[in-house]
């Protein structure tokens, strides 16, 4: 299932930095998680989708990518937000 624009909102609201913040880095992470989770439990039920499993590495890959950024910049943010989201247990 999609993320509907309402849950979207939500997160946004939820992690941003300022008052209408939709771009920090922060907010798009938790963006692609709740994208990355759904999409996981879409790939449980239909083992052989490989189209959805393709989109479902690029969007890891992307994370991985904004999530090292954010460490080299601020390692305060980055565990902060690693810790919010509950990655890297």
């Amino acid at each position: 299932m999609a993320l509907t624009q309402a849950r979207k909102d939500e997160l946004i609201k939820e992690f941003a930095r300022h008052e209408g913040d939709t771009g920090s880095i922060e907010v798009q992470v938790a963006v692609l998680t709740e994208d990355i989770n759904n999409l996981n439990d879409h790939i449980k039920t239909h083992k052989k989708d490989f189209h959805s499993y393709r989109g479902l590495m690029k969007k890891v890959g992307h994370r991985r990518n904004l999530l090292a950024y954010l460490r080299e910049k601020d390692v305060t943010r980055y565990r902060e937000l690693i810790q919010r989201l509950g990655l890297r247990r």
